[in-house]
């Protein structure tokens, strides 16, 4: 029995060693080009880096807008090359200066990150929000009010949030405020359509689920990519860039695929 035991004890540690090694840390970014990402942008067709938005210097991806004539409106999207479904993504960003003083207002220290997105490749040229969902990225103003970040916003897109469909564009999380100097530690974990957790600096700052095809603000897209209510299990992954520079100086991924039905 000792014998059988033990033997039972090591094919369980060689199948979670094997676990282990199937799932790990992938950087996204190679820190030398943007060579695997896509770019669209507002006003422009798919891969035309306009302005040189999307940089790679100093080892990070970088937003800027200083080859811009006006902002129009140029909202841009830098899209990892493939779709996921089932995975934990990391994203540390700082905001840098200056702010486009021709853009709207509620841009000032304002980015995010799209995901379980529409292929930018199916978007026209003057769709300016793809249909996707956002963890948002804001940072203080620095009047001493609240202004939390890791929030949901729904680009042509609904949640379900505690147990009801919730058509608000934007959800604010639960996070602290911080600085626009600071780096922050933004963490997705996406289970299909069955989970998503939104967490800052390691803390939880808000959860939903049956991310699905709905509501407004995305604008002038294909209607046969347009689907309301349909959900939405995978999809692409996309930085954002909307008149506020900023920095991102890690985006890795944890593909979680393997054993996803345990995890639901």
């Amino acid at each position: 029995m000792k014998i059988r035991y033990t033997l039972v004890c090591l094919a369980l540690l060689a199948a979670s060693s094997v676990q282990a090694q199937k799932k790990k840390w992938v950087s996204l970014f190679n820190g030398k080009d943007i060579n695997d990402w896509i770019v669209k942008i507002h006003h422009h067709d798919v891969n035309v880096n306009y302005g040189n938005t999307f940089r790679v210097e100093d080892g990070m991806i970088k937003v800027r807008y200083d080859q811009y004539d006006h902002f129009n409106e140029q909202y841009g999207h830098l899209y990892y090359k493939t779709p996921f479904s089932h995975y934990h993504l990391v994203i540390e960003y700082k905001f840098a200066d200056p702010w486009r003083k021709d853009a709207p207002s509620y841009t000032i220290l304002n980015s995010g990150v799209m995901f379980h997105s529409q292929d930018p490749r199916t978007m026209p040229k003057e769709q300016d929000w793809p249909i996707s969902i956002e963890m948002q990225f804001l940072a203080g103003l620095g009047d001493g009010k609240p202004r939390p970040t890791g929030n949901m916003c729904s680009p042509g897109t609904n949640i379900v949030y505690k147990g009801k469909l919730d058509k608000r564009h934007c959800i604010d999380s639960n996070s602290k405020t911080y600085g626009k100097d600071e780096w922050v530690r933004a963490e997705l974990i996406v289970l299909g359509d069955s989970l998503v957790k939104h967490i800052i600096n390691g803390e939880t700052v808000l959860e939903y689920s049956k991310p699905q095809i709905g509501g407004d603000v995305a604008n002038r897209y294909d209607p046969a990519q347009k689907v309301d209510g349909k959900i939405l299990s995978s999809g692409f992954i996309a930085l954002q860039s909307e008149g506020q520079p900023i920095d991102f100086r890690k985006v890795e991924i944890m593909d979680l695929s393997e054993g996803k039905e345990d995890k639901k």
